[in-house]
């Protein structure tokens, strides 16, 4: 198989920089990407800044890839999305030219002439890729190892506090009333003079609400309600100034402010359970009224085009099971995970590997370094070269929040045995609602 490609589904900032590595230690990378263009994800949310420093979004392979191209490197600031895009992730993509196909949508990944339950010579065979034009064609490609890049993105989890959506959430979705994407202040159409309900509470909720907040100072009359599922904590609002990438920090503490000051209503222990319109009602009969809804609860991994393939998952998070228990958000202390490696991501199918976003399951905590380092050890197993995959080259900065997901109702509980040991915030420094009235 060695005259085989490599092949990486999607062509996001990993998948793009899997394919350098690739380059650079003579494997020949065959990019499969859904969209009909490079970082089709990154374009959707490209308004949105990114908390990592330009330094942490750039691969060293694929620098030393774009460095004779004239490419001009970004050393400072933080970037939106679209800058990331342009900058860095269009001209990467550009200089891997002909490894990439656009508009190929993997539906399947098998084993040459081997299903599921077949042992004999399974590793000796070449994979399968099923893949979908555009037009609908479909073909078979070999592979001699597959690394899975393609993400979360279009897998967001739903308003329903359950996992599955929530009665009357597809309609409202289909109606427009209802999206999993942060809000855009320079398109402040939907939502200036309106009342927009918030659903989450992590980065991706910091981001809606300081978008709403800079949309309600230019237009009177907009009202924000943001609701979680759990009581107010020491980590509701991130790590604050603790956290050791700062403008993460920043987002949590921005979101905080907005709601001491009045701008935001925070309304806490809501747990969607129908969607009637824009009005969610909760397992415990509240009601909120909103003319749009913003649902933001993370996102989670589509293994379906691996039905074929021998996995390992952990059961609760869908992440590979010997990264799992770095990464769970209920176990977590201080919130500070390992860098994982090649042989953290192997699965029992060999030279399988799930990497980026993908590799964190339902877990919200990855960054863009992580999958660097990830797709740099796996292609160094690939190649041969074991001492540099098992080798840790990457040290990944504390969030600054301490301690587990904590039990729904106890603000006390996700502090209990952490280690910072910072109390929990008094609830008279945010305006928050618990009472069974409806909002509107």
């Amino acid at each position: 198989m060695t005259d085989l490609p490599v092949a990486v589904i999607g062509a996001g900032p990993q998948g793009l920089a899997a394919a350098a590595h690739l380059l650079e230690r003579g494997l020949t990378p065959l990019v499969l990407e859904q969209g009909s263009e490079p970082a089709a994800a990154v374009a959707e949310w490209g308004h949105v800044r990114l908390f990592s420093a330009w330094p942490e979004l750039v691969d060293k392979a694929a620098a030393r890839l774009l460095a004779p191209t004239g490419w001009d490197a970004q050393t400072q600031g933080y970037p939106t999305g679209a800058q990331w895009r342009e900058r860095y992730l269009v001209p990467l993509a550009d200089a891997l030219g002909e490894h990439i196909r656009y508009s190929a949508t993997v539906t399947g990944v098998s084993r040459k002439g081997r299903d599921r339950l077949v042992d004999a010579d399974r590793a000796e065979q070449p994979f399968v890729l099923h893949v979908t034009g555009p037009d609908g064609s479909e073909e078979r490609l070999e592979a001699r190892a597959v690394i899975d890049a393609s993400g979360t993105w279009r897998r967001p989890n739903p308003a329903g506090a359950d996992g599955l959506p929530a009665l009357g959430e597809r309609a409202a979705h289909a109606a427009g009333v209802l999206g999993y994407a942060v809000p855009d202040r320079a398109h402040p159409e939907a939502y200036a003079g309106r009342h927009t309900l918030v659903i989450g509470a992590g980065d991706s909720a910091f981001n809606a609400v300081n978008e709403l907040t800079a949309i309600a100072k230019d237009h009177p009359g907009t009202k924000i309600t943001w609701a979680i599922r759990r009581a107010v904590s020491t980590n509701t609002f991130g790590g604050g100034e603790a956290d050791e990438l700062p403008e993460r920090g920043a987002l949590g503490v921005r979101a905080r402010k907005a709601v001491q000051d009045g701008t935001v209503e925070m309304v806490t222990g809501f747990r969607t359970e129908r969607v009637d319109g824009a009005t969610l009602i909760a397992e415990d009969g509240r009601q909120i009224e909103a003319d749009q809804v913003v649902v933001l609860t993370g996102y989670r991994p589509d293994t379906s085009f691996l039905s074929e393939m021998r996995l390992d998952l952990d059961p609760t998070l869908e992440a590979p099971r010997n990264i799992a228990v770095q990464i769970d958000p209920n176990l977590h202390s201080c919130g500070s995970v390992s860098a994982t490696g090649a042989k953290d991501l192997a699965q029992p199918e060999p030279d399988l590997y799930l990497v980026g976003m993908k590799s964190y399951g339902r877990a919200p905590t990855f960054l863009a370094m992580t999958g660097y380092e990830q797709v740099r050890s796996v292609v160094a197993e690939l190649a041969g070269d074991h001492d540099a995959a098992a080798r840790v080259e990457l040290e990944l900065p504390d969030t600054g929040v301490c301690g587990g997901a904590g039990v729904f109702d106890d603000p006390d509980s996700a502090s209990s045995g952490g280690c910072c040991g910072t109390p929990a915030p008094s609830e008279e420094l945010v305006t928050i609602s618990r009472a069974p009235i409806t909002l509107s």
